[in-house]
């Protein structure tokens, strides 16, 4: 089953648009591979609002927030993860409003510099105020947000759910317009599905990404989403079968439409694919789970 993604997203960069009677959205100005148009910032409520994921720290668009959070007390700054498009404004907004950071907590793994990248970048920086677990309420005058764990991007990785309008703010766990990149060690693929399938069971009536827009099909698409990690995990199955053993060979196998400056990247998602496969039993490997490692079928 292929993803439905959802790409056709018009908006204005710096602008405040509102969403719905509870949720504006200002996006900054910084497109790329991993970002999309740019980073989605919400602002929950009327007067007192919660502000998720703020964004990068640059100039344009502390003005443009400042702009769209004139007049409004924000009582709350939540951060869905560590990387350098969602948090390092965090910090700055919450002491500027005379508020606290919320989130899982930092990254507990972090990168060597030797890692292919695979994302925006780290914000090493990052440290809520405060620490928070599933199941952490916010309430404000008009609204009320939960949050859920929801590791396998990041394994900090938080979803925060707003009751009043059945809409899940997924960060980076589920995209519109592509899937979310799972690279070990601080990305799990075991993780990434089991939090999949919790937002399936969930039933959102909306889901609204950082990057991108608003996925409204949201059963289809989720499951979607997971049929596709596990549609993968069939090909490399059939890769091993064939007795390829080494993640080179099997990108080359099974990534035939993308670019080959792509593969390093590729195999990064093949090995998160390869650790949960072995945690479930699909298959073994001969030394280290690592990209060096030699693979075969249980």
């Amino acid at each position: 089953m292929s993803i439905p993604f959802v790409r056709n997203f018009e908006f204005e960069y710096g602008k405040a648009e509102q969403l719905s009677p509870l949720i504006t959205r200002v996006v900054a100005n910084n497109p790329g591979p991993f970002t999309y148009t740019g980073t989605g910032v919400f602002i929950i409520g009327t007067d007192t609002v919660a502000v998720i994921d703020p964004g990068p720290k640059t100039p344009d668009h502390i003005k443009a927030l400042d702009t769209a959070l004139e007049g409004k007390t924000v009582s709350h700054v939540l951060v869905t993860h560590h990387h350098i498009d969602h948090s390092p404004l965090a910090g700055p907004l919450a002491a500027k409003h005379g508020c606290k950071v919320y989130g899982y907590g930092q990254q507990p793994q972090r990168p060597d510099g030797g890692e292919v990248r695979m994302e925006a970048g780290d914000d090493l920086s990052f440290k809520p105020d405060v620490e928070i677990r599933s199941g952490h309420m916010f309430k404000g005058k008009d609204w009320t947000l939960e949050a859920i764990h929801t590791p396998g991007h990041t394994s900090n990785h938080m979803c925060y759910a707003l009751d009043e309008e059945n809409t899940l703010f997924s960060g980076d766990h589920i995209m519109g317009w592509s899937t979310s990149v799972v690279s070990p060690p601080d990305g799990n693929m075991g993780d990434y599905l089991r939090g999949l399938e919790l937002i399936k069971d969930r039933k959102f009536k909306c889901i609204r990404p950082t990057h991108g827009p608003e996925i409204t099909q949201t059963a289809e698409f989720v499951q979607a989403y997971i049929d596709h990690r596990y549609e993968r995990e069939d090909q490399i199955c059939a890769a091993l079968q064939k007795g390829l053993s080494n993640i080179r060979d099997i990108v080359i196998e099974i990534y035939t439409h993308i670019d080959k400056r792509l593969h390093p990247a590729a195999a990064l998602s093949v090995l998160a694919h390869l650790i949960h496969m072995h945690e479930t039993g699909r298959i073994k490997c001969q030394g280290d789970l690592t990209l060096k490692g030699e693979y075969a079928l249980a």
